[in-house]
């Protein structure tokens, strides 16, 4: 097992190495960070923007390998670089995911989980009302854009503040700055997480409950099921101790890197709401044609893929002992 999870770590180790070297080859080549300085006014000469852009490693006009040593020198010295507007992208990268980590914790958890839960409900009772009622709700979710369920949250969130009359749910940023004390700023924290906590719960068990349902469906008349109510299980033992193991084998890859690449893919979440996480911060460096910080969010997507790639295989291997066994 030990030598399996080495082999696995050594080959995606070499694909974030490549991942991360053509995020930054094509967002060098593709962003010209000389256009962030044409509307200035003043406009700078050419010369202190060239001299600026070289000391930030963002002059277009050097050669592509020279920028990209530089900026892999730094890699692997921990230094990812300078933006644009010449701030730490090192300092930026802990914010963001910082930010991103408290956005998504609670949610992919109780997402993920529920979605399990309720897809193999739904497989128990196959055609019953509350399965169709399931099946239709799960389709509806999936069919509607994010930002669609997002603002409607945030309308029905002001409605809800209206009837009240005052602020019962927040839906803007991550808590009140004019807030002091522990308390008062944990609830509003929580006030604040409701919302886009809610949004990405319910995407998520519409996603996984339908995944879940179909591998549930195929474990239900299986052998090693009917063996297991031989020896005097009940059906819910049954299914709960094999049945529900068995069938969430299929669903674990896709479950641990949705999890994962959560963390850059919640873009719309985060803008409506006013979280500024790594999903906003990608689109804001391609925008403002920041390459060290788009390579930034590359490198780090890269490497929550090995991460989810390895929890992946931990959590097969836990729960099927012939991947231990072989």
């Amino acid at each position: 097992m030990g030598r399996f999870m080495l082999r696995r770590f050594v080959n995606y180790l070499a694909l974030v190495i490549i991942a991360a070297s053509l995020t930054y080859a094509l967002a060098a080549i593709s962003l010209n960070p000389r256009a962030n300085f044409e509307g200035r006014n003043p406009k700078p000469s050419a010369a202190s923007v060239t001299s600026t852009l070289n000391d930030y490693n963002l002059n277009p006009d050097k050669p592509l390998l020279v920028r990209f040593g530089h900026w892999a020198n730094g890699v692997a010295h921990g230094d990812l670089g300078r933006t644009v507007t010449g701030g730490q992208v090192n300092d930026e990268f802990g914010r963001r995911v910082g930010v991103s980590t408290r956005l998504l914790l609670i949610s992919t958890l109780l997402g993920s989980v529920g979605g399990v839960m309720v897809g193999a409900w739904g497989a128990i009772r196959q055609y019953r009302a509350s399965d169709r009622i399931s099946t239709l709700a799960s389709f509806g979710v999936l069919a509607m854009p994010v930002f669609v369920i997002a603002v409607t949250l945030k309308l029905w969130a002001i409605d809800l503040n209206d009837a009240a009359g005052h602020k019962v749910i927040e839906y803007t940023g991550e808590y009140d700055p004019g807030l002091s004390g522990t308390g008062d700023i944990l609830l509003s924290r929580l006030q604040h997480l409701l919302l886009p906590s809610l949004t990405l719960i319910i995407i998520q068990i519409a996603l996984y409950s339908r995944y879940q349902r179909s591998s549930m469906l195929d474990v239900l008349g299986s052998d090693f099921l009917r063996t297991a109510r031989a020896k005097g299980l009940s059906r819910r033992a049954a299914l709960m101790k094999h049945g529900l193991r068995t069938a969430v084998l299929p669903v674990v890859p896709l479950l641990v890197y949705n999890v994962v690449l959560l963390f850059t893919g919640a873009t719309f979440t985060e803008k409506i709401f006013g979280w500024h996480g790594m999903g906003e911060w990608l689109i804001n460096s391609i925008s403002t044609n920041d390459v060290n910080a788009t390579a930034a969010v590359g490198l780090f997507t890269a490497v929550i893929v090995l991460i989810a790639g390895l929890l992946s295989d931990l959590l097969y291997a836990a729960l099927d002992p012939r991947v231990r066994v072989s």
